[in-house]
């Protein structure tokens, strides 16, 4: 006895038998952007300006004309904003800042606050 093998139709497999193609979607939530805080610099009687600008240049990527004004600001009003970054980045600049002041025996303070 031999038989015939006949290949089952595809749409035999499938309730309803219709040819149509679902695309699966899965709707992705946009992440959320992350916090942004201000490193703000404070004034002092003590640190020199020079100092202060060659901080704002190493830490802050300023050029000379753009941590001069930053610089005269802090001197003027007491306290200036150096940078806008999410909290990780905010906090290490706030703590190289503050390093690197202490290994020159300079008071300058530098804080964050969220933006």
């Amino acid at each position: 006895m031999q038989g015939t093998f006949r290949a089952q139709d595809d749409d035999s497999r499938r309730p309803g038998g219709d040819d149509q193609v679902g695309i699966a979607t899965k709707t992705r939530a946009k992440p959320k952007k992350p916090s942004q805080f201000k490193v703000l610099m404070l004034n002092d009687d003590y640190t020199p300006m020079e100092f202060v600008v060659m901080v704002l240049k190493r830490f802050f990527g300023m050029d000379l004309e753009q941590a001069t004004r930053v610089m005269l600001h802090v001197h003027q009003r007491g306290v200036g904003v150096c940078g806008i970054y999410p909290y990780e980045i905010a906090e290490t600049k706030v703590n190289q800042v503050m390093d690197f002041a202490r290994q020159n025996q300079h008071p300058l303070q530098c804080t964050l606050e969220k933006a």
